[in-house]
């Protein structure tokens, strides 16, 4: 069922919630940059006490400049692969669901699928984000490149066949070997991060989206939130967010967070 819009949330909803997890691209950011709306409405949030978490595709090493910059708690990247956070004096810590032998056995099973993709479907180009990439595999499929429905579902069939985890967001196909994805992710840094177990108050977070990918996280939390653009998946969505904003990406976000302060005053 399509999401009712956000001005519709309760505000005790809202009032209620005590931290936020949010995809970046198309979610905080427009064509890779944040938009100043998100990242004026992310230190809003830090400035209130609320702890943000951003839980993302992007690989591990695309990830270091915002998890330095960015006043967020953490970046969970890779589809909850790999968190990046800064500790008590500031320095940035990376650290990995996965072991260094797992790693390593999956990067050369990770290699050999991407040669297969890039091989057998037509058009196929890795992400240029690629080499930051630790744990997972990306093809491009609608942010350098442009791949129709078809051979995305064609990279989808290829991946699973091959015993890995696929999804689509905004801009990529990712897989990886592993049953971890972006919830896995969140539940891992809230204990590491906060000593919290998230599903025991899934009712007090709030998820942020805005594609296909995002699915699980909309399923699990009570407060989910797509931006406007979400709506550009409608077709193939078969879990929607609680809500949506008027707004698109980044001013979405932007909506999100002052209903949320507004709430909480």
């Amino acid at each position: 069922m399509p999401a009712r819009p956000l001005a519709d949330c309760p505000r005790a909803v809202l009032a209620g919630l005590a931290g936020v997890l949010t995809d970046i691209d198309d979610t905080l950011t427009r064509d890779a940059v944040i938009e100043p709306a998100a990242l004026a409405a992310l230190e809003a949030l830090h400035a209130a006490g609320l702890p943000v978490i951003a839980v993302t595709g992007r690989p591990m090493g695309w990830s270091v400049p915002f998890a330095q910059a960015w006043p967020v708690r953490a970046i969970v990247a890779e589809n909850g692969a790999v968190a990046l956070f800064r500790d008590a004096q500031g320095a940035l810590q990376t650290e990995y669901l996965q072991d260094e032998a797992t790693r390593t056995h999956n990067a050369r099973r990770l290699a050999a699928v991407a040669q297969r993709v890039l091989a057998e479907v037509p058009g196929a180009t890795l992400a240029r984000d690629s080499a930051g990439r630790v744990t997972d595999i990306a093809v491009d499929h609608a942010e350098f490149a442009a791949l129709d429905a078809a051979r995305i579902a064609a990279v989808v069939a290829l991946m699973r066949a091959e015993g890995m985890n696929a999804t689509v967001s905004s801009i990529h196909v990712n897989g990886w070997f592993g049953s971890h994805d972006k919830l896995a992710g969140a539940r891992w840094i809230v204990r590491r991060l906060l000593g919290r177990t998230l599903d025991d108050e899934a009712a007090r977070w709030a998820y942020v989206g805005d594609s296909t990918n995002d699915q699980v996280m909309f399923a699990h939390f009570p407060c989910s939130v797509g931006v406007a653009n979400l709506r550009d998946f409608a077709a193939q969505l078969q879990v929607w967010p609680a809500w949506v904003t008027a707004g698109a990406r980044g001013a979405g976000f932007a909506e999100f967070a002052a209903a949320l302060l507004d709430a909480r005053r």
